[in-house]
């Protein structure tokens, strides 16, 4: 829906109120055309239903107006007389219609001094519940989120298992489109598993204003943009699923191009308007390598320093059991393997598993070559290891997967570019060469009609030779530069899609331990409320946090105590 939709859209709904409420009003020493003047009319229900004026406000925000609404039908109601269960049953199923049978079929009388106490210990619980529903999704959608790290792109700087605070406000938060949809929840509800949002009706794209802008080597979290475009995976059946920005995927990368920037990648390292970006301390670049050892590999002989304390085994499984999801089960209670290299038959495992099971699975040791995921420091590390023959860095082929999915160019995952970050308000030159480049921003991101007839392009119906950008985009990349699903094959990340900043990782734990026993013992307490960005070392404010809920706790008991004194 456009700005002009909505705007009549609400006037509709002043419409509605006014035919709804006016005789309401009356009763309660108003004027009726006090009932037709928008916002107004909310103020003054506000003082009829004898509650704080800033309310009004919460009925202007998305998402969380679709709480407030039920809240101020059933105290309209009460406020009238109208108590009963049932009363307040129809109200909400009815969508607040139920107002107009009191307004026109019922001698409701106005009570001005009501009680607002609920009148039970359950109307008091949902009332609590509520209202704290109401503030965190309030909190939650426009200030900070929580979020958690499901994958290792970021390994090193962000691990797997990693709970994340979000800051909204760094770079502006993003007003939801989707406007019904589940409080708390992402695009799909909890067990039953299906969409947790109406795709209609949507508002137009909104950003508050934001502290600051994205800069090179931010971490971000975004919406991922090829979550519903099969042409970005060179699909040319012209498929193309819908959903709302707000409800795609999150993900979490590093913002190495920001827009205006011309950025190349070089042997796996990146290149910014012709100068090799600098990653922070934090950021530890990762690899493959292949590992030769003098000697088969096995439990002795491959480098304890690249495994955990448990892992002590190093096996190839054939593919297809390690992609079988009883074996995946049965592994959990078993032991704990880790992926670690592929090939075309066998992958590549390294962890704790008993002899009996690894026997069954027909797991082998491996030859004298291991691909392994490595940091430049191990890398240092393994080099010196009395049974090194050769540790060599892995350079992928050239893969038509690699954005923008033109074969004839020849790039990959470690070699491509130089490719131009778009930046709002530039224009450039359309054709047949460039087009790929820029189709999906000028077709689904900007929503253009583009149509392309030989050799001549044709965007919203006119010929075109260039295009000017709506928006600014951003190219953003994982650390774990050979395990990572990121912009190298889907290319740019619009500025609508960016979520926030990660600011505090708030707790951490082997979110790949077998039990809840195991992962309550893997708890990373170091890590826990540790600043995200930032150079040096990660600082840790746990003492200070755990302090202040210490005292928080000493007040709450000191204060019940008293109140039971008091009785």
């Amino acid at each position: 829906m456009t700005f002009t939709e909505w705007f009549i859209f609400f006037l509709v709904i002043q419409v509605i109120h006014f035919l709804g409420t006016w005789k309401l009003y009356v009763k309660a020493g108003r004027k009726a055309w006090e009932a037709a003047v928008p916002v107004y009319n909310g103020i003054i229900l506000m003082q009829i239903i004898n509650r704080p004026k800033w309310w009004v406000i919460l009925l202007f925000i998305p998402v969380v107006n679709l709480l407030m609404f039920p809240v101020i039908w059933i105290e309209t109601i009460r406020t009238f007389g109208f108590y009963k269960k049932l009363d307040s049953f129809l109200v909400i199923v009815t969508l607040g219609l139920y107002i107009f049978y009191i307004n026109y079929a019922t001698d409701a009388k106005f009570n001005e001094d009501r009680s607002l106490k609920p009148r039970s210990e359950l109307g008091e619980w949902v009332s609590s519940i509520t209202f704290a529903i109401i503030a965190a999704t309030l909190v939650h959608t426009y200030f900070m989120q929580p979020f958690t790290i499901p994958t290792s792109s970021l390994e090193k700087s962000l691990l797997v298992g990693d709970y994340l605070f979000v800051s909204k406000f760094h770079y502006g938060a993003r007003v939801p489109s989707t406007v019904i949809a589940a409080p708390m929840v992402h695009d799909s509800l909890p067990i039953v598993g299906t969409a947790s949002y109406l795709k209609k009706p949507q508002l137009p794209y909104t950003r508050l204003p934001g502290l600051q802008k994205i800069k090179n080597n931010d971490i971000v979290c975004f919406n991922w943009p090829a979550d519903t475009l099969a042409t970005m995976w060179g699909d040319t059946s012209g498929k193309f699923t819908y959903k709302p920005v707000d409800k795609k995927t999150n993900y979490v990368k590093r913002s190495v191009g920001i827009a205006g920037d011309s950025i190349e990648m070089k042997n796996g390292y990146f290149y910014i308007n012709g100068k090799k970006n600098e990653l922070p301390y934090r950021a530890k670049l990762q690899f493959y390598y292949t590992f030769e050892c003098k000697q088969p590999i096995n439990q002795t002989t491959f480098p304890k320093f690249l495994l955990d304390k448990e892992r002590t085994g190093v096996y190839k499984i054939l593919s297809e059991y390690w992609n079988n999801d009883k074996v995946q089960e049965a592994i959990k209670q078993n032991g704990s393997l880790t992926k670690i290299g592929q090939d075309s038959l066998y992958t590549e495992v390294a962890g704790s598993v008993n002899p009996q099971f690894a026997q069954k699975l027909k797991m082998i040791n491996v030859d004298n070559k291991i691909n392994i995921n490595l940091t430049e420091d191990e890398v240092s590390r393994l080099e010196k290891y009395p049974l090194t023959v050769s540790v060599k860095k892995i350079n992928h082929a050239p893969d038509e997967a690699i954005f923008p999915h033109v074969k004839e160019l020849g790039w990959s995952q470690d070699n491509f570019g130089p490719i131009y970050i778009p930046e709002a308000g530039a224009t450039v030159e359309i054709n047949t060469k460039t087009l790929p480049f820029y189709e999906q921003i000028i077709k689904n991101y900007e929503n253009n009609d583009l149509q392309v007839v030989g050799e001549n392009i044709f965007i919203n119906g006119k010929k075109a030779d260039s295009y000017t950008f709506k928006q600014d985009y951003f190219y953003l990349i994982g650390d774990n530069r050979h395990n990572s699903l990121d912009a190298r094959y889907w290319g740019y990340v619009p500025f609508d899609h960016v979520l926030g900043k990660p600011v505090m990782i708030w707790f951490s734990w082997d979110a790949n331990a077998a039990s809840l026993g195991e992962k309550i013992k893997s708890i990373r307490w170091d890590r826990m409320f540790t600043t995200v960005h930032g150079d040096g070392e990660p600082v840790s404010y746990r003492y200070f946090v755990f302090a202040l809920i210490a005292l928080y706790i000493v007040y709450s008991f000191y204060k019940g105590k008293k109140k039971s004194a008091k009785k």
